[in-house]
């Protein structure tokens, strides 16, 4: 791996979702109300898990971290793309791009992790639950997720140090709406076929490590399901994981189509779609599959609504 930077090139600029003028203010106002929307749900998910008792448990412990999460991820790409499209000030630093680029990738890896550890503990509260408050500990509930926090992070420095040590001395026009792996690996004038291998091997070991974990963990819970066989178990236990399992779902399909694959086969307006998916749909989504399917949350919230409305 090279040592230094060896690019000549100071800036890269974003090519925009739409070169159209007349309808970058309808995109602009679109794009703004999401991520409005965003942070109002994942923002107002985290005031109740914080201040209601009866949701200081582990299961939503975790889900607080993964709310805040959904707060980073459109933040860090959301607003230079509203200014793109309103002020149409699409240059960004190299050194701008590296740490959006750095940012993004740490909170999807986070994330992934995040959601493997969220499995495990649906696991113990159907297979275990009489045993599930001495596994889960607030001590081992700690430990894990500054394990996922700081697993995203240094996943991240390994992916950011093999894009940025590349030489970029040619085209500096990113076709995407941030410092994504593919298009800026798309611009290099250097040879990037052995770092998309390391990039595409760590990517697959660990993203196919929790997806293990996280299919296994459901394995298990459907036989203990089917070992059991009693009135009501099918119900309370899709009420008890159908919200992860939804997200799961969500998640995995669109990061598996933006990253596991080489770069031969990228597609700009494809690629634009899909990480609009995750970057802002599924951040909206989550709160919102969460407090639909949970009496606990959906209490909360309202609580937290009335709260906020008597207050105003």
């Amino acid at each position: 791996m090279q040592r230094v930077n060896l690019s000549t090139v100071s800036e890269f600029i974003f090519v925009g979702l739409s070169d159209a003028p007349e309808i970058r203010l309808f995109l602009f106002v679109l794009f703004l109300l999401i991520y409005l929307a965003t942070m109002a749900g994942n923002i107002t998910l985290l005031i109740a898990i914080s201040t209601d008792s009866n949701l200081h448990s582990p299961m939503y412990f975790f889900l607080g971290n993964l709310s805040l999460l959904d707060l980073l991820c459109p933040t860090i790409t959301v607003p230079k793309m509203l200014g793109v499209l309103l002020l149409e000030h699409n240059q960004i630093s190299f050194s701008g791009c590296l740490f959006q680029h750095y940012s993004l990738i740490a909170v999807v890896g986070t994330e992934i992790f995040l959601l493997t550890v969220m499995a495990y503990d649906r696991y113990v509260a159907v297979c275990h639950p009489l045993r599930y408050p001495s596994i889960m500990s607030t001590r081992l509930c700690a430990q894990l997720a500054m394990g996922t926090w700081a697993t995203g992070l240094l996943n991240s420095l390994l992916h950011t140090s093999l894009v940025f040590t590349l030489s970029f001395c040619g085209p500096n026009k990113i076709q995407q709406y941030y410092c994504d792996i593919p298009p800026v690996l798309a611009l290099s004038c250097s040879s990037t076929h052995s770092r998309e291998l390391v990039i595409l091997l760590v990517a697959g070991v660990l993203g196919s490590g929790a997806c293990v974990v996280t299919v296994v963990s459901y394995i298990c819970i459907l036989l203990e399901i089917l070992a059991r066989n009693s009135p009501g178990i099918w119900h309370k236990a899709f009420s008890t994981c159908g919200s992860h399992l939804t997200v799961v779902c969500l998640f995995y399909g669109t990061t598996i189509c933006t990253y596991v694959r080489p770069s031969s086969t990228y597609s700009p307006h494809w690629d634009r779609v899909v990480s609009m998916l995750y970057g802002m749909i599924t951040p909206l989504l989550n709160p919102i599959i969460y407090s639909l399917r949970n009496k606990e949350v959906k209490c909360a919230l309202k609580r937290v609504i009335s709260q906020v409305t008597r207050a105003l």
